[in-house]
């Protein structure tokens, strides 16, 4: 776990907060990062020697963007070699497959399995018929997207020739969506009181109620963010589904003092000291014509004020983190973007934190 202080978080190495956990499932605002957090999560898992199953729900094929390959199909698709664990050495890291989930391809295959509507299925399909099943009734599109998630985690050596995983992490819906996306066995009251959907969904909410699952969410260190995860850690509660940890994305560096932090925020810096110090590294203040020294210093104090104002409303809003009252992990801004290599950097933090 992070020990939060005025210096760079600390960390330590520690078996996972969720031992017990198969499904993890990844919400957050948008724009806290959460597709990036959950591969990440993906790629800690699997250090373990465990074989992973990346899901997204979305249609925005995130996955391939980040792990660089082509659009996913309906099908599952080795993507990766999860981070190696150097207590286990290479042999310990297990591999990452992924799942892009299509409503209207769930649908046809939950025809195929339960229906035997092969080519009718097909036929259906041609004609708009599945679009407009899955558009005209939320409620069973997502059952048919959390029935395949269900299938993946629910899969056993008698499943054969299908891949059994030992975690399935979720990319799923925002924050705002996630508690009706999960809770389809309330959605679909309405819908069908009776028959196979029905009977499915209350099966599913029996693993999605379950210590089998944690929904973890992702925020970054602003208002609108954290309020909405504090928000949806309640109506979770509030449905009886399984909340798991806070992930806070895209922290600053914590590497300086309070008292500095407190002169940057009134503007009363050592302006002559930091001229001094920006001579001895060579950049010249001293020689610069007219005004320009000036100018330099001001820009600097200024961008050191807004750095200060900022930490300070980052941290009143760890604070309010800390009253969630769960596990939180934080991950740093990262200046160079996101890439496969930022991935794994990011799957270390998180395992060598607990989360995986």
């Amino acid at each position: 776990m992070v020990t939060f202080c005025d210096a760079a978080p600390t960390v330590r190495a520690v078996s996972s907060d969720w031992p017990g956990v198969r499904l993890h499932v990844v919400t957050g605002k948008g724009g806290t990062g959460k597709s990036t957090v959950a591969a990440s999560l993906a790629l800690a898992l699997a250090s373990h020697g465990q074989d992973v199953l990346l899901c997204e729900v979305e249609g925005r094929q995130g996955i391939a963007r980040m792990f660089d390959v082509d659009p996913l199909p309906y099908a599952e698709r080795r993507i990766a070699t999860g981070l190696r664990d150097p207590d286990r050495g290479e042999a310990g890291s297990g591999v990452v497959h992924a799942l892009h989930i299509d409503a209207e391809a769930a649908l046809m295959e939950y025809l195929a399995m339960y229906y035997r509507l092969g080519r009718a299925g097909r036929a259906l399909d041609r004609f708009g018929v599945i679009e407009f099943a899955t558009t005209i009734a939320p409620g069973v599109r997502d059952v048919l997207l959390t029935g395949k998630v269900y299938e993946a985690v629910k899969r056993n050596s008698r499943n054969r020739g299908a891949t059994e995983y030992d975690a399935v992490v979720l990319d799923a819906p925002p924050t705002g969506r996630i508690t009706q996306f999960l809770n389809v066995s309330d959605e679909l009251a309405g819908l069908a009181k009776v028959g196979p959907i029905k009977n499915q969904a209350d099966t599913m909410m029996g693993l999605f109620r379950s210590p089998r699952t944690a929904v973890h969410f992702v925020t970054v260190l602003e208002e609108m963010p954290v309020q909405e995860t504090a928000d949806g850690i309640a109506h979770l509660r509030e449905a009886g589904l399984p909340v798991g940890g806070v992930v806070v994305n895209q922290v600053r560096p914590r590497d300086l003092r309070v008292k500095d932090l407190a002169a940057a925020r009134g503007f009363s810096l050592d302006r002559a000291g930091i001229a001094a110090d920006l001579t001895t590294a060579g950049i010249g203040v001293d020689d610069s014509p007219d005004n320009s020294a000036d100018d330099l210093l001001d820009a600097l104090l200024s961008e050191a004020q807004d750095h200060a104002v900022r930490r300070a409303l980052e941290d009143a809003q760890r604070k309010l983190v800390k009253e969630l009252d769960v596990p939180s992990y934080e991950l740093p801004r990262l200046a160079q973007g996101v890439d496969l290599g930022a991935l794994y950097e990011l799957a270390a933090q998180l395992r060598d934190q607990g989360l995986a």
